[in-house]
C-alpha cells in the first residue's frame, strides 16, 4: 500500500494506458469502428447484405463498391426505405473514408436497420485492399 501512495503517478500512468490500450476493443464492440474490407466481403458474400454508397453522385460515379446503390447522405433518410425494403437485410454503408458512413449507421439504426455497419476506412480502405472498383 506504501508504493502506490509514493508513486501514485506512476499507478495513474498505468491504469491511464491500459485504458487506452482497452479503449478500441470497448469500441468496435459497440460497433461504432466499423468493418474491414474483409468483413465487409464477407457479410456481401454470406448474407448478402446490401452496400449504400452514400457519397454525392459526382463522388460514386468516379468508383465505388461493384453493385452498390448510390443514396446521398441527405437523402438517406428519405431513400433507404425504398432502396432496402427489408429491415433485417445487413447494410455495409459505404463513402469515401468511413466518415459519413457512421453519420449513415445512425440514420439507418433510427429506422430499424439493427444489421448496419460502417466500411472502415471508406474507398479508400477498400482500394488499399485491392478489391474491386466499378466506375460510372
Amino acid at each position: 500500500m506504501d508504493f502506490i501512495v509514493q508513486n501514485w503517478m506512476l499507478v495513474a500512468v498505468a491504469v491511464g494506458s491500459g485504458l487506452m490500450l482497452l479503449w478500441p476493443a470497448l469500441g468496435g464492440a459497440a460497433g461504432s469502428a466499423g468493418v474491414t474490407p474483409t468483413e465487409a466481403v464477407q457479410l456481401i458474400n454470406r448474407e448478402k447484405a446490401a452496400v449504400i454508397d452514400v457519397c454525392s453522385p459526382q463522388e460514386f460515379a468516379a468508383g465505388h463498391v461493384t453493385g452498390a446503390r448510390n443514396i446521398p447522405l441527405e437523402a438517406l433518410a428519405q431513400q433507404l426505405p425504398q432502396a432496402v425494403k427489408n429491415k433485417a437485410t445487413p447494410l455495409v454503408l459505404v463513402c469515401a473514408s468511413g466518415v459519413r458512413s457512421r453519420r449513415a449507421v445512425a440514420i439507418a439504426k433510427q429506422l430499424g436497420y439493427e444489421k448496419a455497419v460502417s466500411l472502415a476506412g471508406g474507398m479508400a480502405a477498400w482500394r488499399n485492399a485491392n478489391l474491386p472498383v466499378q466506375k460510372g
